[in-house]
């Protein structure tokens, strides 16, 4: 019998994974899908937000302050670019001021740190992009922006490099209880027999919890569109720009990302299915319409793909972490939207805490190592490293996609790393082929030929993303003599 299982391969449950390959427990993190990171993770604002907006005592306004703080330490652990650029929160109107001095006030109570307010042309000294109209806003130093799937894949790798298995292509479809533990019967037809159970799922966690326990939450999905525009429109601004927030959210953002892009979205539509992650044109001329008011002269002729993501809103308005009633040893993190990423390492330490308590208390590993091996970046080496890496391994040679600089040999490597890719987009994720200018139109064919061969699989059996994704059905083309 395994002793945990966790359900669900997004940040928060990575994150969890890493925290209790602390300990010398037999731990197993199951996703659904080809790859981690793969559902609300891979597509949302990648912020972290400084913590102002959060109801001061709710899990919400806990965890953001304390997991804000934590990202400078995890994300230099873990080899996941992160950068504290800082955000603002602007009022067009007198009549915005009072939801924008409540949202100061809300962050000192939290402990939010740094917050100041600032005038109309303190802002736009600070951000000369941004609309005239602009009478107040909120200043937050500490807020950040990050990569979420290279947080998750980066927390995956670093657990299983401390013991933690992970299984995908693995969907939890019943569990049983059984005597000391639970059984999660899979749809591959296998059973999973554990003593310990953690809800991670996401979109369908309240699925999920309903195996076991009776209903008590309900995840509302809420769609959230966004714009990605190319690295010429990087430095546009480079703060995190904000809009006072509505009942739907925190409205439409415009920020800079760890790589060079500008981000603007999301707009706030609920939907019913948990898979409708497509784009609408009236979702999108939604948020260009709205982000104008911020600034004016964004050149939406650099967008270079647009896409949606998904938040699992909970029906409580809180997140959703603890044993679930009646139910021993079978623990919820659940609701987990926005603030989920920025709160993710805290809730991860809370969650292992709660784990402990469970079993009496758990041995700390003596060799437990924090830190994950580098990801060589071969475009940002110097020229003697470059060299020098070529000359180890000639693949580093051999550029492959063009618009990002990524060559072969940060490819084999993000393969042949614990947690590595098996897929296109999985690789994408990992290093940004496919993420530039091109959209992987130059170096698509050349990464399915990579993770065939590396993978020992034709290349009609190398998937886009999950399974049954297919890129490959067949040859369309013979050369001479075939």
């Amino acid at each position: 019998m395994i002793d945990i299982t966790i359900i669900g391969g997004g940040v928060i449950g990575c994150l969890i994974g890493r925290e209790l390959s602390r300990f010398q427990v037999k731990t197993l993190l199951v996703e659904k899908d080809s790859d981690v990171a793969n559902g609300t993770t891979k597509a949302n604002s990648a912020i972290v937000h400084a913590g102002f907006d959060c109801k001061p005592g709710t899990l919400k306004g806990k965890f953001n302050v304390e997991g804000n703080a934590m990202y400078d330490r995890i994300c230099g652990e873990l080899s996941v670019p992160f950068k504290r650029n800082g955000s603002l929160v602007v009022a067009f109107s007198e009549e915005e001021l009072p939801e924008l001095h409540s949202l100061e006030k809300k962050g000192k109570q939290n402990g939010v740190p740094g917050l100041e307010l600032l005038s109309g042309d303190e802002v736009r000294r600070k951000e000369p992009r941004l609309s005239k109209t602009i009478v107040e806003a909120l200043y937050a130093p500490t807020g950040g922006i990050v990569a979420p799937w290279d947080l998750a894949i980066a927390a995956a790798e670093n657990a299983m490099d401390n013991g933690m298995e992970l299984r995908l292509d693995t969907e939890v479809v019943n569990i049983e209880r059984i005597e000391g533990g639970y059984r999660l019967l899979t749809a591959k037809g296998d059973a999973i027999e554990t003593r310990v159970a953690i809800n991670c799922a996401g979109l369908y966690s309240d699925h999920i919890h309903n195996m076991v326990a009776e209903p008590c939450f309900k995840i509302i999905p809420r769609r959230g569109e966004y714009f990605v525009l190319d690295k010429s429109e990087g430095n546009h601004v480079s703060h995190t720009i904000f809009q006072c927030p509505t009942p739907n959210g925190k409205g439409i953002l415009i920020s800079p990302s760890v790589h060079g892009n500008l981000i603007v979205g999301p707009n706030a539509e609920q939907v019913e299915n948990p898979d409708h992650v497509e784009t609408t044109a009236a979702g999108l001329n939604a948020v260009r319409e709205a982000a104008t008011k911020s600034s004016p002269d964004v050149a939406y002729a650099a967008v270079i793909t647009s896409f949606a993501g998904l938040r699992s809103t909970p029906d409580t308005g809180d997140f959703i972490i603890g044993e679930a009633k009646g139910a021993p040893g079978f623990f919820d993190v659940a609701g987990i939207e926005s603030p989920g990423l920025t709160s993710a390492p805290a809730i991860a330490v809370h969650v292992a805490r709660l784990v402990r308590s469970f079993f009496g208390n758990l041995t700390f590993k003596t060799d437990f190592n924090p830190v994950r091996r580098p990801v060589v970046h071969f475009s940002q080496l110097p020229n003697e490293a470059k060299a020098a890496r070529i000359k180890k391994d000639p693949r580093f040679g051999r550029i492959v996609c063009r618009c990002e600089r990524i060559t072969e040999g940060e490819i084999v490597d993000a393969i042949h790393r614990n947690a590595g890719a098996t897929t296109v987009d999985g690789i994408k994720r990992r290093l940004r082929p496919g993420m530039g200018r091109c959209q992987g139109g130059f170096c698509g064919p050349r990464v399915v030929e990579i993770l065939a061969r590396e993978l020992h699989i034709p290349m009609t059996e190398v998937r886009k993303d999950r399974p049954a994704s297919v890129l490959l059905t067949g040859v369309t083309k013979m050369g001479a003599g075939g």
